[in-house]
């Protein structure tokens, strides 16, 4: 459906519709393959936010008459193969590609690529360095990590030494979340000593290790943050293995066992996403960039600090994806 729009195509179905009447034609008034289709291909596949953002995509295309298909690498710190998978999505020739970068740089010759073919292009959770995505649908990622530095801060009574274990610094959401972090104590927590950021890749085992070097190296260490879903659950088995629950932690996203740390105290909260809703803002930008509508250039997705005080608060149930 490329260089044709959406309004065209659901004219279309509404005649098939018509024309099908008692026939067995598609509910969705798709008009047999009118559909139009976007690829998603995300940063990772295994964490509980990617699940919850392929659930809000898949729901609002199924709402709007709109196929998607959902991939990302196993891992995150696996470029390559995201850009063998954004490959494949660019041959089937989609009518909207949403991509969430791991390397905010190296998909740039296949953005080109998009962009000649009269692709437009969504980028979700992690933008790039291009002026190509019609949109960046994110959580403002600087803002969010300075909540848990004054979240961090407020609990050690803003003097203390922290680390931190960041997923990656080629991605945007990874460089921003730690320099939010970083530039919001420097600038309001001059008690606080901060440590050179370590990078785990978002994965856990990788985060745990790390995190029993940091507690080794820093008996005196007061706080660590971790700035996303599998960075947090590896903070967190790094301190229980190295027995320092004395040690205040506080995180980025909201998986299962996240939400259970925060339960039992053995977190002291952090900041949520709304991935349900980044899923379905990316399948709306993209019908509304098929549809030649002019779209900001940045949607904020929204973020919301929790912890065992509002946990159970329905505003944070929403937005939490045990």
């Amino acid at each position: 459906m490329k260089a044709r729009k959406i309004g065209a195509a659901l004219a279309g179905a509404a005649v098939a519709l018509t024309l099908a009447a008692c026939g067995s034609g598609d509910a969705s008034g798709s008009g047999g393959g009118e559909e139009p289709y976007i690829a998603i291909v995300s940063k990772g596949f295994q964490h509980q936010f990617w699940q919850a953002v392929k659930k809000g995509a898949e729901q609002e295309a199924q709402k709007r008459g709109a196929r998607i298909t959902f991939v990302g690498p196993a891992t995150e710190q696996e470029v390559e193969e995201q850009m063998n998978m954004l490959t494949n999505a660019l041959a089937k020739q989609p009518d909207a590609i949403g991509f969430a970068a791991l390397d905010s740089r190296a998909a740039a010759p296949l953005l080109n690529q998009a962009q000649s073919s009269d692709i437009p292009v969504i980028a979700f959770d992690s933008g790039v360095e291009s002026d190509i995505p019609a949109t960046t649908v994110a959580t403002d990622n600087k803002a969010a990590a300075a909540e848990a530095a004054k979240q961090l801060s407020e609990r050690l009574g803003g003097e203390g030494k922290v680390a931190l274990v960041v997923h990656d610094q080629t991605s945007l959401s990874g460089t921003d979340r730690r320099d939010g972090f970083v530039e919001w104590m420097k600038e309001n927590a001059p008690g606080i000593t901060v440590l050179d950021p370590q990078y785990g890749g978002g994965d856990q085992l990788e985060s745990t290790n790390i995190t029993k070097s940091i507690l080794s190296a820093n008996p005196d260490l007061d706080g660590i943050y971790a700035s996303n879903e599998g960075s947090a659950i590896g903070v967190i088995k790094g301190v229980q293995e190295a027995g320092r629950d004395d040690v205040t932690i506080v995180g980025f996203d909201s998986g299962t066992a996240q939400i259970e740390a925060i339960k039992d105290g053995r977190m002291a909260g952090a900041v949520t996403q709304n991935p349900i809703g980044m899923g379905e803002q990316l399948v709306d930008a993209a019908l509304k960039a098929l549809d030649g509508q002019q779209l900001p250039k940045a949607i904020d997705t929204s973020f919301y600090w929790y912890d065992k005080d509002n946990i159970d608060d329905p505003k944070i149930r929403e937005v939490l994806y045990e």
